[in-house]
């Protein structure tokens, strides 16, 4: 990519930044999940919006009202008494006016309306506190929503099986579900509320205004009317303008994170990459900068539109109220209430078109929410109801696994017996199906073809849950847990009940060879390993791998999985690790490696290419036969013995 560094930021004549020359840029990004339905929701009009209205509440409401009812009762049955309140307090302030703007002295206009002044008193200091108990019971729900809708996605998360993971679209809905979805189910709620508060408001100082002056009903609507119109294409102008803005924005961040990184630094140093990220980023902040520009002035614009609107509604307003004053169809007091109420009632106007707003596209997203624990609860794996406790014999009989949108098998029509006592080694190259075989003995996959029996029974009538307790995973992809150093090996097997035997954590860990490196961490086996958290301690990546297998040699199951259990591991460590699994007769163990020469003393070894399984046997038996391993073995052998570099190619 032509760098932007020859690109100079010019400046207009009122001081702004240019738009760069046209020329190469980073390329367009994928819109993110929490912009899922953007483009769907600004192409959708208000009306359409609100004839959803009334599907969208019932839905906010059911999921407030299984969450809890009190609260749900509390929120919105006090907002409608604040509603009410409001009324009372319009009627008590007519009653006070016209009290005071009656005949006679002032002294006794003031004793008059000192009832119905008392009552609008209370009335409004009834609202403000109906309001302030609403938004308590408002305020209540949230919490509880957001832990039952965060429980219920982690609870199908952790339940589906390993092969949902691989499927494209279950992952991006997950996603979906997890960065959006999920936030937006207490958004719903609140912005029912308000709507309901907005509505409920509007109907208040309609009644009001009924019951004062029939006549004054219209000159509210007359001025509500515009101001709604406006309101609404000033929501939809400004998510409009984030839209168009934010592509930029996404690229100025994604720069900013490689600019101000920990992980990035030592690269962006040693490639020199300064000026170009510099470049780059001067090149897109200039044109984010006249955008933002640009739409200060087109909001300047609308908001001056909407005001000239709304000025000439009320001044007509104002004019029908003059002519039924001077008509005498209205009571000055009638007349100074109506403009009290169209004041609040410009407020909850607001606040309801805000919320349906809001609401419509909250509800878009929390849809994604619903759909994924639909679609994950299909995923749950189903499996018999026979216990399983141990095993002698695993035996695969014409196994097969396809993966979701491929052609080709990852493993096709394997057959092989896995003994307890025995090591067995899967051998091949990249892409031959080693991992995900191992991943089919363990239980992990289920087979779409063939049967795994366990001790002559199909897998698929166990208990899914007892059969991985049967299991340990020793894995070259390993995640770094935000646990204590003891923590991240008694995960391993955490519910281990006290009678059961098993090997300690500092035997586990001295069997990985990780216990003199713990020993020597700050806090030996208490040492949190995350520098994110106060006091915390990193680990280099074959620290990990040690602790790693101390997890899985502290899982003490009847089978285990080894993939590439030394990759980051010195040779001290891979030969004690390899020491300590050919010595334990009291396991299966699988064993997955690319370093041949651990392999020399397996029971079995099992040579995978392309899916399928092309030879087997313990390892003076494939030296003999030729074949594949040969040709792989020696080719490793060749790097440790003298005189073979003339003979490889160069």
């Amino acid at each position: 990519m032509e760098s932007m560094a020859r690109q100079r930021t010019a400046t207009e004549d009122d001081g702004t930044p240019a738009d760069p020359p046209a020329g190469p840029m980073l390329p367009e990004l994928e819109d993110p999940d929490w912009l899922h339905h953007a483009h769907d929701f600004a192409h959708t009009g208000f009306w359409a919006v609100a004839r959803r209205l009334p599907r969208l509440v019932r839905e906010a409401v059911g999921l407030a009202w299984a969450t809890s009812r009190r609260d749900t009762v509390a929120s919105i049955g006090l907002n409608v008494a604040a509603g009410v309140m409001t009324t009372f307090g319009l009627l008590a302030t007519t009653s006070v006016l016209s009290e005071l703007f009656a005949a006679g002295p002032t002294p006794d206009r003031v004793r008059a309306a000192l009832p119905a002044l008392a009552v609008a008193a209370a009335a409004v200091s009834a609202r403000g506190g109906l309001a302030i108990a609403a938004g308590w019971a408002q305020a209540r729900l949230t919490p509880q929503i957001n832990y039952q809708v965060e429980l219920r996605l982690f609870e199908a998360t952790t339940a589906v099986e390993l092969a949902a993971f691989d499927d494209a679209g279950f992952a991006e809905e997950m996603d979906r579900a997890r960065d959006r979805g999920m936030t937006e189910a207490a958004y719903i709620v609140d912005h029912t509320v308000d709507l309901v508060t907005g509505v409920v408001g509007m109907l208040a100082t309609a009644v009001a205004v009924t019951v004062i002056q029939p006549l004054l009903l219209p000159c509210l609507l007359l001025a509500a009317v515009p101001q709604a119109i406006t309101a609404v294409r000033m929501a939809r102008r400004e998510y409009l303008a984030m839209l168009a803005r934010i592509t930029r924005q996404r690229r100025m961040w994604m720069l900013a994170r490689l600019m101000a990184n920990r992980h990035t630094a030592a690269e962006v140093r040693a490639y020199q990459m300064r000026d170009f990220l510099l470049a780059e980023y001067r090149g897109v902040m200039a044109v984010e900068t006249r955008a933002q520009l640009r739409l200060v002035r087109a909001q300047t614009g609308t908001r001056i539109a909407g005001a000239t609107v709304a000025g000439l509604a009320t001044f007509g307003v104002y004019a029908v109220l003059g002519g039924l004053l001077l008509a005498g169809m209205v009571a000055l007091a009638a007349a100074a209430t109506a403009l009290l109420a169209l004041q609040s009632a410009r407020s909850s106007l607001g606040l309801a078109v805000i919320a349906t707003n809001s609401l419509y596209e909250d509800a878009l997203y929390y849809q994604d929410y619903r759909d994924f624990l639909a679609r994950a609860h299909a995923r749950v794996p189903v499996g018999g109801d026979r216990v399983v406790d141990g095993v002698q014999v695993i035996d695969l009989d014409e196994v097969s696994l396809s993966y979701p949108d491929t052609d080709t098998p990852a493993v096709d029509r394997v057959s092989l017996t896995v003994r307890r006592g025995e090591v067995v080694a899967l051998v091949g190259e990249n892409g031959s199906g080693k991992t995900t075989l191992a991943k089919l003995i363990a239980g992990l996959y289920r087979p779409t073809g063939g049967v795994i029996r366990w001790d002559g029974v199909d897998a698929a009538d166990l208990d899914p849950r007892a059969l991985g307790g049967q299991v340990a995973v020793m894995t070259q992809e390993w995640w770094k847990f935000p646990f204590t150093a003891g923590q991240n090996i008694r995960v391993g097997r955490h519910d281990r009940p006290p009678e059961r035997s098993g090997p300690s954590v500092q035997e586990a860990a001295g069997a990985a060879a990780a216990h003199d490196m713990i020993v020597g961490l700050p806090n030996g086996y208490d040492t949190l390993l995350d520098r994110e958290f106060k006091d915390g301690h990193e680990l280099s990546g074959g620290q990990w791998q040690r602790l790693v297998a101390a997890r899985g040699l502290y899982r003490d199951a009847a089978l285990l999985i080894c993939d590439e259990p030394s990759a980051a591991l010195d040779a001290r460590a891979e030969h004690a690790l390899f020491q300590h699994l050919r010595r334990s007769p009291d396991r299966a163990v699988v064993l997955i490696t690319h370093r041949l020469a651990n392999v020399r003393h397996a029971d079995r070894i099992f040579v995978m290419e392309r899916g399928r399984l092309v030879q087997q046997g313990n390892h003076d038996e494939l030296m003999a036969s030729g074949g594949l391993y040969r040709e792989l073995f020696e080719l490793q052998a060749s790097g440790y013995l003298t005189g073979t570099d003339d003979a490889l190619p160069r």
